[in-house]
């Protein structure tokens, strides 16, 4: 299954591909804490490959933990996908779990966000309704958004 969002940000393109793609360890704790309260990188560089950990804090019930792969990294595109690859979500009943992020200059202060979720489940009674797959992804850039904003 997929669901798809899109999202535009008053950031440029370079400000948020940094904080995205290679902040995203130190970032995220910061501007959602009562969702992840921990990042780390367990294997890569930060680039495709890259595995992380992310502890989840007291605003996720039934999950404790996730642990994500970078599965397509291109700088040149501005796109990144992490793919669950054990924990969280896939201990809801979810079997597979990719979210993409394309990115889009729309000048020098603006972006626009493309979300993508590409998802398998075990059965109906898993699936969220329509759209949350990828509100939580809308919900992630609008603080990433805020977050830079105050440091510029």
């Amino acid at each position: 299954m997929q669901e798809k969002g899109q999202v535009k940000v008053n950031v440029g393109i370079d400000v948020l591909w940094r904080a995205l793609a290679k902040d995203l360890k130190s970032i995220l704790p910061t501007i959602v804490p009562k969702l992840v309260n921990e990042a780390e990188i367990l294997e890569g560089d930060g680039g495709l490959g890259t595995v992380y950990l992310f502890k989840f804090g007291p605003d996720v019930p039934n999950m404790s933990y996730q642990k994500e792969k970078i599965v397509e990294f291109d700088e040149s595109l501005h796109q990144i996908a992490l793919q669950v690859i054990e924990g969280g979500r896939l201990n809801l009943g979810f079997t597979f779990y990719k979210a993409c992020f394309q990115l889009t200059a729309l000048g020098d202060s603006e972006t626009l966000v493309d979300l993508k979720v590409d998802f398998a489940i075990e059965c109906q009674e898993t699936r969220a309704p329509p759209g949350e797959t990828v509100k939580s992804g809308v919900a992630f850039i609008q603080a990433l958004e805020n977050f830079l904003l105050k440091q510029i």
